[in-house]
Order: structure tokens, then sequence, then C-alpha cells
């Protein structure tokens, strides 16, 4: 029997994140026999103890990230102290013989590693977008979090002058609604991998262009590795 193709995926929340990997996993694995793959989570805040949650809060005026604990409920933390703890993690995951290391984040800066590949999901998602929107007359972009609209540009570069809404996957906000400001664009990235397939349905319904889905993206790109 094929030894089965190892993957580990690494959120910077908490895992399992049972919002994500499934439904990434249905894509990477459609018509693969089954056992092709195994599958192994990690997770930035991981057995934290409420004191340090407390402290990789994001304080005002951080740089952010959103993301979700194993509870579903959200979490925003800062970018520094998030990303410091996120390379730690990549080394002890690094040195456990996996095939391929997944991020489960569109906004991270990571150290390179030593033995394993890395799928940098912001590398993929930003790639693909600047691709396309090289020829988009208006680009619209979601983002989870308000805060986040004000410096995305430090952080991504994209052509043209992107037209940012803020809804976060984790909030309850209302996908439809937001995306109602992004009327005119004519290529829209939903750019955060906790947005999901029924998040997408309901901005298909709103915006009148094409939108990319960001951990589809990424499960596409899982799935030409195996």
């Amino acid at each position: 029997m094929p030894v089965p193709f190892k993957i580990a995926f690494v959120t910077i929340g908490q895992s399992p994140r049972t919002d994500i990997v499934p439904e990434m996993m249905a894509d990477i694995s459609l018509g693969l026999p089954e056992g092709s793959v195994d599958v192994e989570e990690f997770g930035v805040l991981d057995g934290m103890s409420p004191d340090e949650l407390d402290a990789i809060r994001a304080s005002a005026g951080e740089h952010s990230f959103a993301t979700r604990m194993a509870n579903g409920a959200e979490i925003v933390t800062s970018t520094l102290r998030t990303e410091a703890r996120l390379n730690l993690l990549l080394e002890r995951v690094d040195q456990q013989g996996f095939d391929l290391i997944v991020l489960l984040c569109t906004g991270t800066k990571i150290e390179p590693l030593k033995k394993t590949l890395v799928v940098e999901a912001q590398r993929i998602v930003d790639s693909t977008v600047d691709a396309l929107a090289v020829s988009a007359r208006q680009l619209g972009v979601i983002l989870p979090l308000e805060r986040q609209v004000k410096d995305f540009a430090e952080r991504h570069v994209f052509p043209g002058s992107p037209r940012l809404v803020a809804a976060s996957p984790y909030a309850g906000d209302d996908m439809a609604d937001r995306a109602r400001g992004l009327d005119g664009c004519d290529l829209v990235v939903m750019h955060c991998m906790g947005y999901s397939k029924e998040m997408l349905d309901a901005v298909r319904e709103t915006v009148d262009a094409p939108v990319l889905l960001s951990r589809r993206l990424v499960a596409g790109v899982v799935r030409q590795m195996i």
C-alpha cells in the first residue's frame, strides 16, 4: 500500500480548524484513493492560558490578525507577537517528517524552513490576484477587520487602488451586506482563509463579478503537489 502523503495544516488560531480543513480536504482529496493523505493540525494559540491569550491580543494601532479559537470565537491578535510564535511553531513542525506544511492565513510572513516545503497562503493568493488584477478596472478586496483596511497596503501590493471592505468570517457579519460596498468592481478576492463556500455564495449573490475564495486557491495548489 502506498505511503500516505502527510500534510500539516498550521493556523494562527487554535486547532482543529473545523471551519476550514474539512472543506479544503474535500477539494484536495477529490478523486484520490482513500487513505492517500494524512492530515495533522497545529495552532499558534494551542495550549495558551487566558493570561497568555490576553498578552497576544492586538493593542490599539497595532497590525493585527483576526483568527478563530477552538470554540469558534473570534480573537484579534498582534501581528508581531503572533508571527514570532508562528515561526517557533513552524520550526518544531519542520522536524516531524511532513511532506508539506500549509499555512492557513493570508497575512503571515515567515522564515524559511530547512526540511519541509511550505504553502504560504499569502503568496499563493496575492500572486494569483496580482496576475488577474493587472487587467481589472477595479479590484475589490474583502478583509476580516476594519482596522486591517487601514494598513492593508503596507503588507499587500496590488495594481491600481483596490476598494477594500471589512467583514469578519467569525463574528457573524452579513457578507452580502458588506459586499455591496464593492458594487462596480470587476474582480473580487475574499482575502482570508476563514471565508467559506457559504460566504462565497453570499458575496456572489451581491457582486456582479468573479469572486476568488482564498482557501480554494490554496487547496488547488496543494492538490497539485500530491
